[in-house]
C-alpha cells in the first residue's frame, strides 16, 4: 500500500481534481470514469460523485494507494 499527503491551500478539493493532481489518474476524464465504476472510496464508503468535497482530515482509496488530505 502506497501512502500519500495532500496539503490542502484551500477549504475543500473535488474528488476527480485531486486523483488527477496526485496522477493517480492520467487525467481528469479517466478520474471521473474510475469515481463513477466504484474504484474510489472516502473514509471508507465507495464515492461515486466525482465532485465530491473532499477536505482536510479525510482519507481516499484508490486501489492500493491512500492518499491523507491535510
Amino acid at each position: 500500500m502506497t501512502q500519500h499527503t495532500f496539503q490542502l491551500d484551500r477549504e475543500f478539493v473535488e474528488l476527480h481534481a485531486l486523483l488527477k493532481l496526485l496522477a493517480l489518474a492520467p487525467s481528469g476524464g479517466a478520474a471521473k470514469t474510475l469515481i463513477a465504476s466504484g474504484a474510489v472510496s472516502v473514509d471508507g464508503r465507495t464515492e461515486t460523485r466525482k465532485a465530491c468535497k473532499i477536505r482536510a482530515g479525510q482519507l481516499v482509496r484508490v486501489a492500493d494507494e491512500v492518499v491523507r488530505v491535510e
